[in-house]
């Protein structure tokens, strides 16, 4: 007996979607947002890929290395996107990644060139206030510390903007480190899992500044026409973040992967970095109007293999001061 066309369209589908072959990136939970990238990156890379790409959120950006760590070579995803240079040391002593094989990006303010981890965004790590709140913010961490202001961070151990405060305070003060951080205990009235739980409290009014991004004032004038949110300026100056993807060795669609990599330096993905990531983009391309304000006057960035030297000392004087 024949099937009709209709039947046979059905027989057939689920085999066509069979040899759709699929890429897993694993990232960080905002980045997957329905406001983040993730969206507008799948929508333009499935157009031209011809393959279904997978994003799978597994936390903030420091719980992607934890993830990594626990399932090793077992692991199902083809691409990692959300490291950071704080972290990147760690992830290559892993062993499970491969070369990108991509030029190093253009308009990073620092040099940077990895075989194992291309940029794909990058910013400064900045505290974030509202401006009819605190109308005269701490210009150092030294002021920071002998004023009364409250304080939202990120755990470092799960968090890359709270690693990044480690290493900020660490390439800052040396030695000194510790005893900054004894003085800044009693301004942090908590510490969060992530970034976007830590973001919600500050606009909830539960502190008067939050661990952020010197653009982040901008999503608040662009998206919402709120001017009231700005950075304050430190004059140790400021810790660069650089975001990162990197293939893993054990991918079974290496060449999809390879491709994706690629595509995170084009303008298609480039171009919605600014305002769903909210972060500079690594490729030369225009900002939107009213993205930037000012920039700091001196960026402060360790070597990878340094910054992952010392993660666990800074981690450990972090915990000591806070316990207090």
């Amino acid at each position: 007996m024949r099937l009709s066309l209709a039947a046979c369209l059905t027989c057939l589908a689920p085999a066509a979607m069979a040899d759709t072959p699929v890429l897993t990136v694993l990232t960080y939970d905002s980045f997957t947002s329905e406001w983040g990238p993730g969206p507008a990156v799948e929508k333009a890379f499935e157009a031209s890929c011809g393959c279904d790409l997978v994003f799978v959120p597994a936390g903030d950006g420091a719980a992607l290395l934890a993830r990594l760590q626990l399932e090793g070579a077992a692991s199902d995803a083809d691409v990692v996107l959300g490291l950071d240079t704080g972290l990147t040391a760690a992830a290559a002593a892993t062993g499970l990644f491969a070369p990108h094989g991509q030029p190093a990006a253009t308009t990073l303010p620092v040099p940077y060139d990895d075989p194992l981890f291309l940029p794909y965004d990058w910013g400064w790590f900045a505290f974030v206030y509202d401006k009819t709140k605190v109308p005269t913010p701490p210009a150092s961490f030294a002021d920071l510390a002998a004023g009364s202001l409250k304080v939202v961070i990120q755990d470092p151990r799960s968090s890359t903007p709270g690693l990044g405060l480690l290493l900020w305070v660490k390439e800052a003060y040396g030695e000194g480190a510790a005893e900054i951080w004894q003085a800044l205990a009693d301004n942090v009235v908590t510490v969060t899992p992530g970034w976007s739980e830590a973001y919600g409290l500050f606009l909830a009014g539960e502190a008067d500044m939050v661990l952020s991004y010197s653009t982040s004032p901008a999503y608040h004038r662009i998206a919402e026409a709120d001017d009231t949110k700005d950075w304050a300026q430190f004059s140790e100056g400021h810790y660069l973040q650089v975001e990162v993807s990197g293939l893993l060795a054990g991918s079974d669609q290496p060449d999809l992967a390879k491709a994706f990599l690629a595509f995170t330096q084009s303008p298609d993905f480039q171009s919605v970095i600014p305002q769903t990531n909210w972060m500079y983009p690594a490729a030369d391309i225009a900002l939107p109007e009213g993205f930037e304000t000012a920039r700091p006057e001196k960026s402060l960035l360790m070597p990878a293999d340094r910054a992952g030297a010392i993660r666990d000392l800074a981690v450990t004087e972090w915990q000591a001061a806070l316990a207090r």
